[in-house]
């Protein structure tokens, strides 16, 4: 059980909240009440990567004992109103609450209340493995683990989707249409008509799947956000994204060719096949769904997924951000079109198939 942290010192602007030598200030009184006087933080290293939220490894020493910790937190400690879909990292953290024990991933071990010295965050176990996608999917040293993932992850998903809706947090809800309608009307905003785009949105509109009922979805479950060691899948990471929506969703966003990272033919994640996902999912306690079933959401997947890079790109070409990442990710949008009419094709071959 996590326990929640309140002010430990006064608010702080941004900047200040920000730098490393503040932040293990406050990771050290933590640590002395937590752990004991005699306890210290060592190794305080930010993490590449972490797009939203800034992530921090650092060691506690205490007796000649090592704790091996992750922090996860908002930039400069200070959340700031944004369009975004994350849930905020309070609900985060009561999210993996909620998943311990039935999910493999990393054990909450304190929150600490936006007015701690800081800021807004969490403290986790560190879990030895890879996330970097490409080392899973071609390194030797994962060969046994690669052939282990696509039953694994069909039972996290399973878990995942079977945790009650009455011990989760308030969580947004979020169907395949309503994410449909929402994308649509931001790929509206651009003013730039993509002509796949627009075969893609009228296919998903005239292609409607039946409803199922909610349940907790966790929105990005995909190579890079997994830790994977030899022996397979050891925690499921980046619940930002979570909400009660179809869980189709989850299935068919590890499919999206974009998180195949160069091993299309294998449909699930670059390392697996679709049928063996969905058999050990219904094994694991997961609703019966068959691959038709989940063209509809991967589809979707890189439409959304295709609009999100066009964001990115439209950021670069405004000056509202000069990085060459957000130059590059636009190209990307080419990649989504392409992955699409080959979907849509081989729908399409199978429907006039005699």
């Amino acid at each position: 059980m996590a326990l929640r942290l309140g002010g430990m010192g006064v608010p702080r602007n941004c900047d200040k909240m920000g730098s490393q030598d503040q932040i293990l200030k406050g990771l050290q009184a933590w640590a002395g009440q937590f752990y004991g006087a005699d306890a210290t933080v060592e190794r305080l290293v930010r993490l590449s990567g972490g797009a939203s939220q800034e992530t921090w490894s650092l060691d506690v020493e205490q007796g000649g004992k090592v704790v091996d910790l992750i922090l996860r937190r908002v930039p400069g400690g200070v959340s700031v109103a944004r369009n975004s879909e994350a849930i905020g990292l309070g609900t985060e953290a009561k999210l993996l609450s909620c998943a311990e024990g039935e999910v493999p991933a990393p054990r909450v071990v304190q929150v600490f209340e936006p007015d701690s010295d800081i800021g807004e965050a969490f403290l986790m176990n560190r879990i030895p493995g890879q996330t970097i996608a490409r080392k899973i999917l071609r390194d030797d040293i994962y060969s046994a683990a690669r052939g282990r993932l696509t039953e694994q992850c069909g039972q996290a998903l399973a878990a995942i989707h079977q945790i009650p809706p009455e011990a989760l947090p308030d969580l947004p809800k979020s169907g395949g249409l309503d994410q449909l309608a929402k994308y649509e009307t931001i790929y509206r905003d651009f003013n730039l008509p993509r002509p796949v785009f627009e075969l893609a949105i009228a296919w998903l509109k005239s292609n409607r799947p039946d409803a199922v009922p909610p349940v907790l979805v966790h929105g990005d479950f995909r190579l890079g956000n997994l830790i994977v060691d030899e022996t397979g899948l050891a925690a499921v990471l980046d619940w930002e994204l979570a909400h009660l929506g179809d869980p189709r969703e989850d299935i068919a966003w590890l499919c999206v060719n974009s998180w195949r990272f160069g091993y299309s033919k294998s449909r699930v994640g670059g390392f697996g096949d679709l049928d063996e996902l969905l058999k050990t999912y219904q094994t694991a306690g997961g609703r019966t769904f068959s691959t038709e079933e989940i063209d509809w959401w991967e589809i979707l997947g890189s439409l959304k997924w295709g609009i999100m890079c066009m964001g990115m790109y439209e950021t670069f070409r405004s000056g509202a951000d000069a990085s060459v990442e957000r130059a590059a990710i636009g190209r990307r949008v080419a990649e989504t079109e392409y992955d699409m009419l080959v979907c849509l094709q081989d729908l399409t071959e199978l429907n006039h198939a005699p």
